[in-house]
């Protein structure tokens, strides 16, 4: 039966929960058509390059926003009447004009009064509509990518970037490599009722917690990687892996997926591999009071026992849609 919003069916003394995102995930958001389709046109390519626009990522992957909103240069200003080879093709707006990325030092923008900062997606990504988290989140992963694949994993040649900066190729073999990525899952395990598991890596600041995550190996199902990462990091047994969403994340370039499972509060923690330093169950109201002292950049001014990561990450959406179970 549904309560509440949660689907619960009883099996002996186990109930089963189940819950999805109540938003999108603000690097999962759709703004601006891929066009997939562009990137081996090499006419359309040429013919869109007089009206492109041009976003400029920095070697410290930080761009220029204002109001939201990544600002955006003209590709006519790199000379040239087709996109050089070292720009990657982000995708085409609503009024057809195509977005070009290159990784460049920054430029203001035509407008000397118009008000900037110059923020990375970390820290911008909170406020982008979704136009700009597409647009910054592509150029970060593929920028990222190009700066290590610049020579052949067959031969070690020189590769050149082909399809629109979506691939790279062998001039010697033809063999074609095309951007890493980094698949790693995202759980928050929980009682089936109203407790969950919040922890803290080693390397963090105290009160500072979230969701247990970890990269899935060869070989290794999403949920099979679930079940042996909470049980290396935290030595729980969880059962009933359940799928919520995913979210890019191209720090340098993972792809985060998430999940929640069910565990025992009976058993003990066992902190195994070394990353977790402490690890706890949280009531669902003790979680809501730490949602509404902020997130991990309060810690300064916030006396909670509990941080929670910002909102541009997946494990918050999940905290907080699990938070709102009645």
């Amino acid at each position: 039966m549904t309560v509440g919003g949660q689907e619960r069916s009883d099996r002996g003394t186990t109930q089963r929960l189940t819950f999805g995102l109540r938003n999108v995930p603000l690097l999962s958001r759709v703004g601006a058509d891929r066009a997939d389709a562009l990137r081996t046109d090499i006419d359309a390519a040429t013919e869109g390059w007089r009206d492109a626009l041009l976003l400029r990522v920095d070697r410290r992957n930080q761009v220029l926003i204002s109001g939201g909103q990544v600002v955006l240069g003209k590709a006519s200003s790199l000379g040239g009447d087709k996109p050089p080879e070292h720009a990657v093709f982000l995708g085409r707006l609503v009024d057809g004009r195509h977005v070009w990325g290159i990784r460049s030092a920054l430029e203001g923008p035509d407008d000397p009064d118009q008000p900037v900062e110059v923020l990375d997606l970390r820290r911008a990504g909170e406020v982008f509509d979704d136009v700009s988290a597409q647009l910054v989140a592509t150029a970060t992963a593929l920028l990222n990518w190009h700066d290590r694949a610049r020579f052949s994993a067959v031969d070690g040649a020189v590769t050149r970037s082909a399809k629109g900066g979506w691939s790279r190729v062998d001039p010697v073999t033809g063999h074609e490599e095309f951007p890493r990525i980094d698949p790693a899952v995202i759980c928050l395990v929980h009682d089936g009722h109203d407790r969950a598991v919040l922890a803290r890596q080693t390397a963090w600041p105290e009160r500072l917690f979230s969701i247990l995550a970890g990269f899935v190996e060869a070989g290794e199902s999403f949920e099979t990687c679930v079940v042996r990462e909470i049980a290396e990091e935290v030595g729980l047994t969880v059962t009933d892996v359940q799928y919520l969403g995913s979210q890019p994340w191209p720090f340098p370039r993972s792809l985060m997926v998430g999940f929640h499972a069910v565990a025992d509060p009976e058993q003990p923690f066992s902190f195994n591999d070394g990353e977790i330093a402490e690890a706890d169950w949280f009531t669902r109201a003790e979680v809501r009071e730490a949602l509404d002292q902020g997130d991990w950049s309060a810690a300064d001014g916030s006396r909670s026992r509990l941080l929670l990561p910002g909102s541009i990450s997946i494990a918050r959406e999940i905290i907080e849609s699990w938070a709102a179970l009645d």
